[in-house]
């Protein structure tokens, strides 16, 4: 696993935090606190892909409203046929971009979200392989729709960012997707995938359900 000296890593904080993590950008610039908290529940997320499935449990404890809109994006099919646009092998993979259903607007992958944001969750779950967390501009309370899951030791970005959840099943799926060659993105960063890496679908299922 490739490891990221401080000033790189501090250098990656910042793109997720000025760049891919604009989930609100293209939307209004509302924020709501209107879900539900969602009570402890065993279902899981199932990531499907094209490069195989991943599951997500998750940590409503910790973060209950993030984890409440993302159930609700997910089962509304927010996230069917979207993408990940923006990949750093040993660090993060992210997605949940509206816009990135249209390929012709991948000069502003990154940017899109669902015209909402939600209030930050930092709570201590440490960003560790695995860990799914939510994307967001400078403002801490700018989430919206797009998340990363970590391909590494992210713990510096511990309490910066929303924890709400972890995989549980697929970390083959998850290297597969980090392997992914990359080349130049718009901000010059060297995260943009040189193919195509789908979201079928995101599907909320009870934990019971998994074979």
């Amino acid at each position: 696993m490739e490891d990221f000296p401080a000033m790189k890593a501090w250098n990656l904080i910042c793109a997720i935090s000025l760049v891919a993590g604009l989930a609100t950008a293209s939307a209004a610039d509302t924020n709501t606190n209107s879900l539900s908290t969602a009570p402890p529940t065993n279902e899981v997320a199932v990531i499907d892909t094209t490069e195989g499935e991943m599951v997500v449990a998750f940590w409503p404890e910790a973060a209950p409203n993030t984890v409440a809109n993302f159930k609700k994006l997910a089962e509304r099919g927010f996230y069917d046929g979207t993408c990940f646009h923006r990949i750093i092998k040993g660090f993060m993979v992210q997605g949940g971009d509206p816009l990135t259903k249209m390929p012709a607007a991948k000069n502003v992958w990154g940017t899109g979200g669902p015209g909402y944001s939600i209030n930050a969750e930092f709570n201590d779950h440490s960003h560790q392989l695995g860990v799914l967390s939510m994307a967001r501009s400078s403002d801490p309370n700018s989430a919206g729709s797009q998340f990363f899951i970590c391909d590494g030791d992210a713990s510096l970005l511990d309490h910066q960012y929303t924890a709400f959840g972890h995989l549980i099943k697929g970390g083959d799926v998850l290297q597969k997707i980090a392997d992914t060659p990359v080349g130049p993105s718009p901000s010059g960063e060297n995260s943009a995938p040189l193919k195509r890496v789908g979201v079928i679908s995101i599907k909320i299922v009870p934990a019971t359900a998994l074979k």
